[in-house]
Formats: structure tokens, sequence, C-alpha cells
């Protein structure tokens, strides 16, 4: 009797002391970096820079941040391989950058930032997804909503082969992509 009492009161901490694991708050979980964090981490540790740009208004933003920035493997790699940023297109606070002083504009109903308009090359359409170097230098734009296989797809392509000397055409790996 003394053996199963010991033995079921081990049994119960040790699942007991599992279920309370400690783990990180933002496992799993895109850790968005404002522009200004990201220009900060970049100066000691260059990355690409990737850019989710929203409105508060956009239902298709929504969505991707309920679904494709929601997925674990889509979060682990932008979170390994870039600085995420999260930014609002119509946010009114002012950023400082290469010497230059973004603001936001009023502009019929809605208004936008000038960040925004620059990053978009004044193609204002909600979400894109905009990609930088690591010198802040427009990589790719993609505009429209990305579901979490095609945004891993794309993630791999311009972290790990776009920049080869002789990259693999953009069909060709996303054939190969898709027979694994």
């Amino acid at each position: 009797m003394r053996n199963f009492l010991t033995t079921t009161l081990l049994a119960i901490f040790i699942l007991g002391a599992s279920a309370f694991q400690i783990k990180p708050a933002d496992a799993g979980k895109v850790k968005w970096y404002s522009w200004e964090e990201a220009v900060k981490a970049n100066k000691t540790n260059k990355k690409k820079i990737f850019v989710d740009m929203y409105t508060d208004w956009c239902g298709w933003c929504k969505r991707m941040d309920k679904t494709t920035f929601a997925d674990k493997r889509v979060a682990a790699y932008l979170n390994k391989h870039y600085y995420p940023v999260k930014f609002d297109a119509e946010q009114k606070e002012e950023i400082q950058f290469k010497g230059h002083t973004f603001a936001y504009k009023d502009y019929g109903r809605r208004g936008y930032h000038e960040l925004a308009l620059a990053l978009l090359d004044g193609k204002l359409s909600y979400p894109t997804t905009v990609f930088l170097t690591d010198d802040f230098v427009v990589d790719q734009r993609l505009p429209g909503y990305l579901d979490a296989d095609k945004m891993l797809m794309v993630l791999q392509y311009i972290a790990e082969e776009k920049d080869k000397p002789n990259p693999m055409p953009w069909k060709e790996f996303q054939r190969r992509y898709n027979e694994k």
C-alpha cells in the first residue's frame, strides 16, 4: 500500500509539474516590431525586414492576423529570419528615418502615412506585404491576402533562395516546394 501511495503521489507531482511548465509567453506567435524597434535591432544584428502593411478597417488584414500570422510555422519562420513589422498605413505618429520625417497626411475621408506611401510605391492597397533588405531597400511587394502555406513559401524563397548567386526561378521553387 505504501509503494502504491508513493508511486501515485510521484506520478501526480510529475504530471502537475509538467502541466505548469513555464513557457515563453510568445511561443508560437509573431514578435511584432514597431518600425523604430526594427531599425534599432537591425543596427546590431542584420536581418531582412518584413512589413505587414494594414489598416484598422481592412477585413482581409484582420483575416491574415487570425489565420496566416496565427500559424505557428509562419510565426517561427518570421521570428527567426526577419524583423516583422506591423505597420498601420494610417497611423498618425511621425517617423524619423534616414534623415527624413514621415508624417500622416489627410486625404479625403481617410489619410495615409508618408512612409506607407513610400514603401508601397504610391499604391495604397491593404493588406500588402513588403519585404526589405537588411539595408531597408524594398525587395518585394505582395498585395493581397496570403494564406499560411503561401506565406511560408514566399518567406522561405526570399530568405533562403532569392539572394543566391544563381537563384532558382520562382516557378521552379514553387513547384519543388509544393512537391514536399
